[in-house]
């Protein structure tokens, strides 16, 4: 598993060669842990600022009314710049990561988070990224 998560693009063969097995044992392995849902799925690293999209916050989302049902994340599922929502304890209620092009665009976005989910909304903006989606060790 911690080679795929470097490399999800390593095949069977250079996997059974790192790790000692035949081709069709590690494809097998591989088959297994898919089932199991240890791997849920392969994808690629973007480069955000390369498609235009250079501006990262993290927006806590907290009920203006609690006795609402707690469908945030349904109410905000078609809004594209949300790249990510967690559940969490604490005061909020849930974290978004979003990703757009500029400060404005941010605005905008926390306007259509709002109106959305009647939330009130507290935003961290991302300076940089030393890293992230570090694989599993």
């Amino acid at each position: 598993m911690r080679l795929l998560a470097a490399d999800g693009r390593m095949s069977f063969t250079d996997l059974g060669k790192a790790t000692g097995l035949s081709t069709s044992a590690v494809h097998q392995r591989v088959k297994r842990l898919e089932q199991r849902g240890l791997i849920k799925g392969y994808g690629a690293t973007v480069d955000h600022e390369q498609i235009g999209l250079p501006f990262t916050a993290f927006v806590s989302v907290t009920p203006i009314d609690p006795s609402e049902p707690d469908d945030y994340p349904q109410r905000l599922t078609g809004i594209r710049s949300i790249e990510s929502c967690w559940s969490v304890a604490g005061d909020e209620s849930y974290i978004l990561k979003v990703r757009v092009a500029t400060p404005s665009d941010l605005e905008n976005l926390l306007a259509e988070i709002r109106a959305a989910a009647n939330v009130s909304t507290r935003t961290t903006i991302v300076l940089s990224t030393p890293f992230e989606n570090r694989p599993v060790t």
